[in-house]
């Protein structure tokens, strides 16, 4: 682990600052990038402004929002879990993302990981859970391949884009192995 956050070979994670705020507006920005999120394109820079300042506030209630960065310091997405219940579940939601030109490279093989670690061990959570909008098989497939397991599909569990969604749920616990 490096000063800033977990590291591995390859990568490293960076608490998400104003430094990003370009290239987060431009990785957010891409209508492909959230085609699957639950957020719209961002429209402009101050929308980047306020994702960085939420990312600042998630570690009041323990959570982490970080960049992803490359050995070269490039800005490859971001990463992070956000605590859901610890009273009385113990579990947090984990969420990634990476810049569409980076896109089935291996990054999230190398980092959710070091996510995974710092859920469970450093965060101290029982179980880390995971939200697929049906279609994103990549992202299903990456779970799958870290030991998560399909819980099953919340019917229009959100609603966003004007329209309602459902979620996959797959979730982890501290005790599950990667297959």
């Amino acid at each position: 682990m490096t000063a800033s956050g977990p590291a591995s070979a390859n990568y490293r994670l960076t608490p998400l600052g104003p430094e990003d705020r370009e290239d987060l507006f431009a990785h957010l920005g891409d209508p492909e990038t959230v085609a699957f999120m639950d957020i719209a394109p961002m429209p402009d820079l101050a929308a980047a402004e306020v994702m960085i300042a939420w990312a600042g506030g998630l570690s009041a209630s323990g959570g982490v929002w970080w960049a992803m960065r490359d050995r070269d310091g490039r800005f490859v997405g971001t990463a992070g879990i956000v605590i859901g219940d610890r009273t009385r579940g113990s579990r947090g939601e984990v969420s990634y993302n990476v810049v569409r030109p980076r896109w089935r490279t291996g990054i999230m093989a190398e980092v959710l990981p070091l996510v995974l670690d710092h859920g469970f061990h450093i965060l101290g959570l029982h179980r880390i859970e995971a939200m697929v909008t049906p279609g994103n098989l990549a992202s299903a497939a990456l779970l799958e391949r870290f030991g998560f397991r399909l819980e099953g599909t919340l019917r229009d569990h959100g609603f966003w884009k004007g329209r309602f969604w459902d979620q996959q749920l797959y979730a982890r616990l501290l005790g599950d192995r990667a297959p």
